[in-house]
Formats: structure tokens, C-alpha cells, sequence
């Protein structure tokens, strides 16, 4: 009978602790932070919503409820109240030039891509006047339909009237084509004898041969080339400041579309100083525009290995293909564009790099375990890009690289399920999805319907091809927000309210797949995929706060999103 009692004893006691250790679990590691009583949008299909999360130093400890996440915290806790606001991972913008961005943020002479002549004129000469010690005025950006809407019979007198002693170069909306006074042309030692080149044009007047100021595609380049560069200390402001642009709006992973080694120095240099609050992946710039040769994959070699760092993944090389698809007519396309004037031949465009050369490159460059970003605005580019990457898997086998085809916004459709086939990326550019100057150019080039057949994302999504999304900062958009071209994938409208009209509506796809694109696939981009992205234990806690849940709101209003505190790697590096 007494072991009887002892035995039922024993076993009450057991039960009580076991009840006991699942109540006050002291193994549970506890939580530097905790936010809790939030709308948690994870991206994470298995645990899509959430209430709380918890943080352990850089890492994502514990997504669930708001009774659960008790466990994780004790005295030392930080605990947050999210009020129910919606938190989600951090944006990933897969293609921008975050350091150019902030260099001309900070040290160029801006104005509005719809600026009028008045306004750029005026605009020029106030910046004249703020730099009297300068030689060189660079700025920008005029839009590409700029000098069809406006009558200037001499684009370079215009600003020769307003730019004093200086040297002026503007660049337009594409970041492809200049605008230059009389004294820029003389500096970098261009004439009316000066001839074209095989990948560029200096614009004359067709009557009295004149130059006109006007610099299509590597033209543009020659001339930008003569221009003192940023020094180092410009660089690394210059860095910085696109890098805070980018917390503000949310952002916690960039790729750098086309990365110069002074860029990329700029970048370790902020790195080394634990200065860094983004992941960072950089394409390594080649030359621009047309090239016989290989490239240089030693020197690219040692380019990868003297910038990469904690944060910096450098293991992309940046390509140029073609140009782009406005009224300069440089993308390379399969059909001929309608005629810039009625006495002009029809022109397709042109590549940069016979297709066999740039499939030894994509051979040899995917052997060396890099991705491979290469620019193709138009659809016979995007097929030759296709073709290389094709070659590559022929020669080097299937990889874990996914080639990157950016701009791809006239696809042939024939080859819109080749992406998936060959693990290919359509890099694409949600920003300009609606109707605005830029688009009136490049369908007035392109003509219609094709020229309003313009980003197939849809399509795309039914071949289940990989996708990514970036904003070009700041080429071709004023602003690296990405809420515009967020709402820009759903709407197929101006999130501004500018411009009126849809662009190719049947293309547009939901809310959900394009928080997926900019954030997971993102993460993908910058070889990050499995660390970043999504709300999810083990990852680094990179997250954002949001004024409104943006998926119960009218999709018009999307644009509208103001980001409250900016997190990464449980830091909070930006807040309203």
C-alpha cells in the first residue's frame, strides 16, 4: 500500500514538472527585441500572417503570436508595440545605381524629368551661378520625348545662352543619351568633322551639318569620359547618402546594375567602418558600348576579390547589349522602328557585341561562378542574350546561376518560354509600366500596337519564368521608390496621376506575387535567398514598418505608403 502512494506520488510529481518545464522553459534563448500586435506579412506560404516576432542579435528567432513570443522575452527584452501596423520584409531593388543616385543627389544639377525649357534654363543658370569655381555642370534629366514636344532649333545654343564660361552636360530620362553646350564639345575635342561612331551619333543639323549638342548612346559615353570624375571622398558620400535614400523607402537589398571599381571601393570603405545597412550585391561594369575583344576575366578576377566584403557580394559582371527603344532608336530590335522623319531610312537598332562574342563571354564568366547581368532593351537583343545563356548551359552544364536579362521589356513571343528553359531572369522595370513621356516616345519609335505591348510580365508568370524587379535609380525614374512601381505591376496606370491611360492592362498580376518579386526573388538576386527576404526564423531580421496594411487598401493607394522604421540585421537604421 505505501509504495502504492510513493508510486502515485512520484507520478504527480513527474506531470507537475513536465507541466512546469512547458510553462517556464528557461532552454528558450531570449529575445533582444521583441515586436509585437502587428499585422506580420511573413511571404512565407506555410506561416503567411503573424502577430509578433522575435530578434536575437541579426537573426529572426521566433514569428508567431503575441501569447507565444511571451517565452522569448525577459528583463533585458526591448519590447515593441506595432499598434497593429503591418510589418514585412525589407524591399529588395534587384537593379539600381544606389551610389550614382547619391552622387547626384548631392553634387549635380537637377531638375524634374518634365522640366520645361524654361525651367531647365533656369535651372542651369542657378547652378551656374552656385559654382563659380567649377569648370564642368553635370545634371540632368530632360525626357526622352524632350525635343519632339519642345521647338529648339539649336539645342546647344540653348545652353549656350544660359551656361556662362562652363561646360554643361545633361543627361535625359534613359541615362543613354546628353545634351551638351558649345564649350563641352570643345573640351572633350568633338567637331562638326568629328565622325559617328559604329554604336553612337552626334546629332547634326541636317541642313548645315552642325553639331546640334545632342549625344546618342556611346556618343554620350566619349564625351561623359572627359568629365572629372568623383573623388574618393565624393564616392563614399555619394554611397552613403543613395544607401539612407533607400532605408527611407524601405530598402534592405540592392544590386548595383553597373558597378565601377571607384563605386565599389566606395562601398567596402563603408563596409569596413560597419557603415552599411544594406546587402549589397555589385555588378562589375565592362566597357561600354561596341567591343571587338573578350573581356578581361583576370582583371575581373581581382576585382571580385579586392571589393567583397561582409556585406558585399561581388560575384555579378554587368554587360551592355543594345541601347534603348526611345526615339533615339538604339535597342536592338527584331522589326524595323517607324522613321524619326520623313526622309530617314528605317533602322533596327543595334547590338554592341556580335552574338558569338558575347556567348564566349557568358561561356566563361558562368564557368567562373558569376551572374550575369546584360543589358537588352530590345526583343532581338533579349534573343541573342537568350541564346548565350543557352551556350553557356551547353558548355558548362545546368548551374545555380541565374542569368539576368535587364529591361526586357519587348519580348518576342517565341521566346517567352525560354526563360524558365534556361533558368533565365527577366529584370524587369515596373516603374515605367503606365503612361508618361518616356512610354509616348518609345511607342512612337516602336509604332503600334506593338509599342504598347510593353513589359509581359503576365506572360512571363504563366512560363513560370524567374522574375525580378528594380527601380534603375536614377536613370529613367526621379525617385527609388518602390510603392510606385509596386502599385505600377498591379495597375498598369500612373500612380502619380500625371499621366492618364493604362499601358497593356491584360499584363498586370496581383498585389501578393508583386510583394514576392520584390522581396524573395529579390533576395535571390543578390545571392541572399536564404538569409533575407522573408520573415521566417534563421533569417536576419530585415524588416520594414508601414503606415497602412497595403493589402487591405484600394490598389490606388499603394503608391501613397510611408515607411515608418527601416530594420536590418535587427538594427533600426531608418526612422520617420
Amino acid at each position: 500500500m505505501k509504495f502504492k502512494v510513493f508510486f502515485v506520488l512520484c507520478i504527480t510529481l513527474l506531470l507537475i514538472s513536465g507541466c512546469s518545464k512547458k510553462t517556464v522553459n528557461t532552454s528558450i534563448i531570449k529575445a533582444d527585441l521583441v515586436l509585437t500586435k502587428g499585422k506580420i506579412y511573413t511571404l512565407n506560404k506555410q506561416q503567411p500572417w503573424a502577430e509578433a516576432v522575435a530578434v536575437k542579435e541579426e537573426k529572426i528567432i521566433f514569428v508567431g503570436s503575441n501569447q507565444e513570443v511571451t517565452a522569448y522575452i525577459d528583463e533585458n527584452t526591448k519590447i515593441q508595440d506595432l499598434a497593429g501596423r503591418m510589418l514585412m520584409p525589407g524591399i529588395n531593388d534587384a537593379h539600381v545605381h544606389p551610389a550614382r543616385g547619391g552622387t547626384k543627389a548631392l553634387f549635380e544639377c537637377n531638375f524634374a524629368f518634365n522640366a520645361t525649357p524654361e525651367t531647365i534654363a533656369a535651372r542651369v543658370a542657378e547652378c551656374v551661378a552656385d559654382n563659380p569655381d567649377a569648370t564642368w555642370i553635370r545634371g540632368g534629366q530632360w525626357d526622352s520625348g524632350f525635343f519632339e514636344r519642345f521647338d529648339i532649333p539649336s539645342p546647344k545654343a540653348f545652353l549656350d545662352a544660359v551656361s556662362g564660361d562652363k561646360a554643361v552636360i545633361l543627361n535625359d530620362d534613359s541615362n543613354h543619351n546628353g545634351w551638351a553646350n558649345s564649350k563641352a564639345l570643345a573640351l572633350a575635342g568633338i567637331t562638326k568633322d568629328t565622325k559617328d561612331l559604329s554604336d553612337g551619333t552626334y546629332v547634326r543639323d541636317p541642313i548645315s551639318g552642325e553639331l546640334t549638342g545632342l549625344l546618342l548612346e556611346n556618343a554620350e559615353q566619349m564625351l561623359s569620359d572627359q568629365v572629372p570624375d568623383w573623388n574618393t571622398s565624393e564616392y563614399i558620400r555619394g554611397a552613403a547618402e543613395g544607401i539612407r535614400i533607400a532605408n527611407s523607402f524601405g530598402i534592405t537589398g540592392m544590386k548595383d546594375a553597373s558597378a565601377t571599381p571607384e563605386v565599389m571601393n566606395a562601398y567596402k570603405a563603408l563596409d569596413d567602418k560597419n557603415q552599411f545597412t544594406v546587402h549589397m550585391s555589385t555588378s562589375i561594369k565592362t566597357p561600354y558600348g561596341h567591343r571587338d575583344a573578350l573581356l578581361d576575366y583576370d582583371h575581373i578576377d581581382q576585382l571580385r576579390e579586392k571589393y567583397k566584403s561582409q556585406h558585399i557580394n561581388t560575384s555579378a559582371v554587368k554587360i551592355f547589349m543594345d541601347g534603348v527603344p526611345t526615339s533615339s532608336r538604339t535597342a536592338a530590335m527584331i522589326e524595323p522602328y517607324t522613321e524619326a522623319t520623313p526622309d530617314s531610312p528605317r533602322v533596327s537598332g543595334m547590338l554592341h557585341i556580335e552574338p558569338s562574342l558575347l556567348a564566349q563571354d557568358v561561356i566563361e564568366l558562368d564557368k567562373r561562378g558569376y551572374t550575369v547581368k546584360i543589358h537588352v532593351a530590345g526583343d532581338r537583343a533579349v534573343r541573342v542574350a537568350l541564346d548565350a545563356i543557352s551556350a553557356a548551359r551547353k558548355a558548362n552544364g545546368q548551374s545555380n546561376l541565374k542569368h539576368e536579362l535587364a529591361h526586357a521589356g519587348f519580348i518576342d513571343e517565341k521566346d517567352i518560354k525560354r526563360f524558365a528553359e534556361l533558368n533565365a531572369v527577366a529584370d524587369l522595370s515596373p516603374y515605367l509600366w503606365h503612361p508618361s513621356p518616356i512610354i509616348d516616345s518609345i511607342i512612337a519609335a516602336i509604332g503600334s500596337p506593338k509599342g504598347e505591348q510593353y513589359w509581359p510580365i503576365k506572360s512571363l508568370t504563366e512560363a513560370k519564368a524567374p522574375l525580378l524587379a528594380g527601380s534603375d535609380w536614377p536613370a529613367a525614374v526621379e525617385s527609388i521608390d518602390p510603392w510606385v512601381g509596386i502599385e505600377a505591376m498591379v495597375t498598369r496606370e500612373d500612380p502619380r496621376g500625371e499621366f492618364s491611360g493604362v499601358l497593356w492592362p491584360e499584363q498586370a498580376i496581383s498585389l501578393e506575387q508583386a510583394l514576392y518579386i520584390y522581396t524573395l526573388n529579390g533576395a535571390d538576386a543578390i545571392g541572399l535567398s536564404d538569409k533575407t527576404g522573408a520573415i521566417m526564423e534563421g533569417k536576419y531580421a530585415d524588416f520594414i514598418i508601414l503606415n497602412q496594411n497595403i493589402l487591405e487598401i484600394p490598389v490606388s493607394e499603394i503608391s501613397e505608403t510611408q515607411v515608418l522604421e527601416t530594420w536590418f540585421e535587427g538594427r533600426l537604421v531608418y526612422k520617420k
